[in-house]
């Protein structure tokens, strides 16, 4: 996909049209499309596939209050890594430039972007909040104490 993206960008500029192929990471997301049958059938609430996923982080979470690490979180976070150091450059180039005002965007870009996450940890995420919303309110306040 993301040689598609590159040579549809590049076809583009050729024709006089400004085109980029940025890649996602460098965008700041973090997860990756999902397939288009799982997609749809979620969107049905018929997929088989995320339910399995969503059960089996529901039981790890169930019996040991978190989910294990994943090996690809490593390269995700080194990832990030990366492409935070990359607009670090950028801004400070933007400060040599004389851009204060567009190097402060690129830096408050940085700030915001989102903690990058696997699957089984956004699923966890999401578990565990529809759970506090789902828990009666004497055990959302006690939770709080």
């Amino acid at each position: 996909m993301r040689h598609l993206r590159s040579q549809f960008a590049h076809h583009l500029r050729a024709r006089g049209v400004a085109a980029n192929a940025t890649e996602r990471a460098v965008r700041g997301q973090s997860r990756k499309a999902v397939k288009d049958g799982i997609y749809q059938a979620s969107r049905r609430g018929a997929s088989t596939y995320l339910r399995a996923q969503a059960e089996s982080v529901a039981k790890e979470l169930v019996a040991s209050g978190t989910i294990r690490p994943e090996p690809g979180k490593r390269t995700l976070l080194e990832t990030r890594e990366a492409v935070e150091s990359g607009w670090r450059a950028v801004a400070k180039k933007l400060e040599e430039q004389g851009a204060q005002r567009l190097a402060a965007d690129v830096v408050r870009f940085v700030g915001k972007l989102a903690q990058p996450l696997t699957d089984r940890e956004w699923l966890a995420r999401e578990i565990l909040a529809t759970a506090r919303v789902r828990a009666p309110a004497w055990q959302r306040e006690a939770k709080t104490l």
